[in-house]
């Protein structure tokens, strides 16, 4: 696997091809990614919701914005990206609960510095809702970036969808009584054949622009 030709050819896909769908089994890997992807202070502040159906599509397409419709309507797979409004004890503990049972952590002084560690980090960013989600939007984000390349890896194409109606998405799926808010979406798929965007040369910035060598 050269990473960094999978990176040098992916791009962001405008045109989907409806007729191919992604595998049971790919998609079982890729939300094994997003589930594995890391965050800080291993907060895990996000929660997926992903429509594989044409129903389920249809449902999510009234926050689609116009011009990002045929990118859900093609794709095979559309994942919304969620944060919570606030992270409460019960979560402090189902977090700690579940890195002693899969061994992160043992002894129990550990297990309390871990603890206090991350209740302090994430408190800096809780001062008010906005900028808890705000911090953990960019956690989310690490998330899509993981998921992005594991599907390029295996020849998924992808677009990130910003262009969505992030409050009416959280009302289609009823967020506000699960504490979530909507940050981003993600659509999955093939690219058609005449995907505007495939004959297009990658364009970024020299490196000597967006790198410094500190010395």
């Amino acid at each position: 696997m050269d990473m960094l030709k999978v990176i040098r050819e992916r791009y962001t896909t405008k045109h989907y091809d409806a007729t191919r769908r992604v595998s049971d089994e790919d998609m079982a890997d890729l939300l094994e990614v997003l589930r594995l992807s890391p965050s800080s202070v291993n907060a895990q502040p996000w929660h997926f919701f992903v429509a594989d159906t044409e129903e389920a599509k249809a449902r999510l397409m009234p926050a689609i914005l116009d011009f990002n419709q045929p990118r859900v309507a093609d794709a095979s797979h559309l994942i919304v990206f969620a944060v919570h409004k606030s992270i409460d004890e019960a979560y402090f503990e189902r977090l700690l609960k579940q890195e002693v049972a899969d061994g992160r952590v043992a002894p129990e002084d550990l297990d309390k510095k871990i603890d206090a560690g991350r209740r302090h980090f994430v408190g800096i960013h809780s001062g008010t809702e906005e900028e808890l989600v705000s911090w953990e939007a960019r956690q989310a984000y690490i998330a899509m970036g993981f998921l992005m390349l594991a599907a390029a890896e295996r020849g998924i194409d992808s677009t990130c969808l910003e262009g969505i109606d992030m409050a009416k998405m959280d009302e289609v799926l009823g967020l506000e009584v699960k504490g979530l808010r909507t940050v981003v979406a993600l659509s999955l798929g093939y690219r058609s054949d005449n995907d505007s965007n495939a004959a297009r040369p990658k364009s970024r910035l020299p490196l000597d622009e967006v790198v410094t060598v500190i010395k």
